[in-house]
């Protein structure tokens, strides 16, 4: 079992393949937390606590003399408000009386097989008997409010998963104010934080820094969990690297407003509290009803950041992804965005998909500019209906043409938007995000639509399905191209209207969930602006999510490279674009371009028509080396073995197979230098038994010999030159 309790004591602890997770409820029904960190077997760790008379903390009720007990000083599993404890709190509330507080004691705890659900929420699940549940009852006695705290512990994957139930016991309605997923207590240590910042086209920028006394935010109330930052979050040891050391991940299946805080206490010990942001959240309770919080996922590792990454990139391919294109290498396609934007007919689209098959190519998605009033940014969004004027002929016919060439067929859309002189939009104002009395805010000349309304949804769905289901597409590029402002829902009365943005995604959610199930063999790609809604919550629903809308590669090695720390490789959409790039004007070759879209999910978003007859040569030669190495891509391990962050004339990483028999090295020089020092990349993962051939100077090495004394590369010269060596175990030693 991996989840035991002691029938004396009451001690709980999780345990996975290597780690433990220690809790206990002692005789006042507080839950304290005691350890997260390397498996210590059945330890009994309750003596680790440190307990003093600290000034100015206060007792509980009926502990007046015994100073030493407070709940400003214990390491908790979830904190209840206004009863003692000043740190970071997971509840906040009014009850109808005015009050705010909630005091939370222990009622009762069961270990249930399998893995729990979230209503209305993505979340992990059970492949068949691989998780075990805990679920853990606190109880308020005077509100009457209840929170059931749901733990999933993946033994083999090292993964626990955390989400609340609060629901109301009591007799009167509950505001909730705030009301997060998960507490994670941590009582000893030093840790550092590494978080994932950016802006649209620069997402996950990996930063590292001390925790302070203090308390520090990561958070988004964009509506969505947006460019600038990521919904994941690393805690490490000052001296972790990617090899060795302790670093613990918390990442939220949560694509809209979230909050991670961080504070280092008054006794030095940490907190993370994850879940809704509860900036401009309030969540009316009625009694008997119950609020759902999204799901954290917890990882730890005592061998250093990649080992934590790994674990994330196998949890969330094995058990957030429930496409069918999960284990299945990915079409490789050619996306018209970059090579016509909206200027295009049917005729340029069938040219650029002929050229594209005699190439090698598999898929031809048509993005932005195919339906409506569409020749620019600023209409038709909301009027799903091809124009046949503009392109020349009906949908059908655009389709079966491309289809007899021997090519898939995509489409991009973007459901949640409208225009505002958008037909749809005329017929339905109270259908977007807009405040009464005032003019609305818009954003690339958009409005967003009230996905929390289940007439949009509905509305939505039955036009997307007759899409899907009247037409031969293969791939769908959800697209969302502003953030949220004047959050206001014309459904709901006015003492609700904190509830619109989850409200929000709890309509996408239903809306992604429906098409997906009803559209299995579809490929579905999730994308905000690029990478601005890059998370487990869309990974639950699309395979693969778009970036970053910045395609050049340089740029797109950082990018990737960040987000590698959590997300696996395989769920990245990267193309190969035109030289000199749209959106930096830098020229690249290219081979570095392809080297750096094959670390993703392989595509092109360029007019290939445009290349010479040299460059089409190797695109055929880029197509089926990717086609070689999409297996390794797809199931493989990652590796960083550079840092792209600070590394300033080269950046490497690998692709292993989980056998150890192949693996592939990337290197891309992002500044040349005059009189070089040597390039010199150490490889990963190898059997230091076997013997390897490498394609970089046809020699053959041990598996240790590669990874413990590396390779030295050739001087590479120019504009940022990139190689790709081939690793064959082709025998035993």
């Amino acid at each position: 079992m991996s989840i035991r309790k002691d029938p004396e004591t009451g001690l709980i602890t999780l345990h996975t393949a290597h780690t433990s997770y220690q809790l206990w409820a002692d005789e006042l029904g507080i839950v304290h937390h005691l350890y997260y960190g390397p498996s210590i077997g059945e330890a009994d760790l309750r003596g680790l606590e440190f307990r003093s008379d600290c000034g100015f903390s206060p007792q509980p009720a009926g502990l007046d003399a015994q100073r030493d007990y407070s709940l400003d000083t214990l390491c908790q599993e979830y904190t209840g408000s206004g009863v003692g404890d000043y740190r970071i709190g997971c509840l906040r509330l009014t009850a109808a009386d005015g009050s705010r507080a909630a005091d939370l004691r222990f009622a009762g705890a069961e270990i249930l097989p399998g893995k729990y659900e979230l209503p209305g929420l993505p979340a992990a699940f059970d492949n068949g008997g691989e998780c075990e549940t805990l679920r853990l009852t606190l109880k308020d006695p005077v509100t009457g409010l209840t929170v059931v705290l749901l733990y999933g512990v993946y033994h083999d994957a090292d993964v626990i998963t955390r989400a609340a139930l609060v629901e109301n016991g009591g007799s009167a309605a509950i505001q909730l104010d705030k009301a997060a997923s998960a507490c994670l207590d941590l009582p000893f240590g030093e840790w550092e934080l590494i978080h994932f910042h950016g802006r649209h086209c620069m997402e996950r920028q990996p930063e590292r820094t001390p925790l302070a006394h203090a308390i520090q935010t990561l958070r988004s109330a964009r509506g969505a969990s947006s460019h600038q930052h990521n919904p994941f979050a690393i805690l490490a040891a000052p001296h972790t690297t990617e090899d060795a050391g302790e670093c613990l991940g918390a990442m939220l299946v949560y694509s809209g407003n979230f909050k991670i805080e961080c504070e280092v206490s008054q006794m030095h010990s940490t907190r993370l509290v994850a879940g809704i942001s509860d900036d401009d959240f309030r969540w009316t309770l009625a009694p008997g009803e119950q609020f759902v919080t999204p799901e954290v996922l917890f990882s730890y590792s005592a061998k250093g950041l990649s080992q934590l990454s790994w674990q994330y990139h196998h949890f969330l391919q094995h058990n957030i992804i429930r496409s069918v294109w999960r284990d299945h290498p990915r079409p490789i396609l050619i996306n018209n965005w970059e090579a016509t934007y909206m200027d295009f007919d049917a005729q340029r689209i069938w040219d650029i998909a002929r050229q594209a098959k005699e190439l090698g190519v598999e898929m031809l998605v048509l993005d932005d500019g195919w339906f409506g009033s569409r020749v620019d940014d600023r209409s038709g969004l909301g009027d799903w209906q091809f124009n046949e004027k503009k392109l020349g002929c009906t949908f059908n016919e655009l389709i079966g043409k491309i289809r007899e060439m021997g090519l898939l067929f995509g489409l991009w859309i973007e459901p949640e938007m409208v225009s505002p002189n958008a037909e749809l939009y005329k017929a339905h104002p109270e259908w977007a995000l807009t405040i009464p009395g005032r003019a609305p805010t818009t954003g690339r000349s958009q409005l967003v639509l009230d996905m929390g309304r289940p007439d949009v949804v509905d509305y939505l769905y039955g036009l997307f399905h007759q899409l899907l289901a009247d037409h031969d597409i293969s791939y769908i590029k959800w697209d969302m191209n502003r953030n949220m402002t004047d959050v206001f829902s014309r459904l709901l009365p006015t003492e609700r209207q904190g509830e619109a943005a989850h409200r929000y995604m709890l309509g996408l959610y239903d809306l992604l969930g429906r098409l997906t199930r009803d559209f299995p063999e579809v490929l579905f790609e999730g994308c905000a602006g690029g990478g601005g809604r890059f998370d487990a919550g869309i990974l639950a629903y699309c395979p693969q999510i778009w970036c970053s809308d910045d395609t050049d590669p340089i740029h797109r090695i950082k990018i990737q490279y960040g987000t590698s720390f959590g997300y696996p490789p395989a769920a990245m959409g990267s193309h190969v674009s035109a030289s000199p790039n749209h959106q930096t004007g830098r020229s690249t070759l290219l081979s570095t371009r392809s080297t750096v879209a094959m670390a993703g999910t392989f595509g092109y978003e360029l007019d290939l028509q445009r290349l010479t007859e040299d460059e089409k040569d190797e695109v055929r030669c880029h197509i089926q080396q990717c086609k070689e190495i999409q297996p390794l891509v797809l199931n493989g391990r990652y590796d960083r073995l550079t840092d792209a962050m600070t590394d300033t004339c080269f950046t490497a990483w690998q692709f292993t197979a989980q056998d150890q028999s192949r693996a592939m090295v990337s290197v891309v020089v992002i500044d040349p230098q005059a009189n070089p020092w040597p390039i010199h990349v150490r490889l990963k993962g190898l059997d230091p038994s076997a013997l390897y051939h490498e394609t970089l100077t046809d020699h053959t090495y041990t598996g240790a010999a590669l990874c413990h004394a590396g390779l030295t590369l050739p001087i590479m010269q120019g504009d940022y030159p990139a190689v790709q060596i081939m690793i064959e175990r082709i025998d035993a030693v």
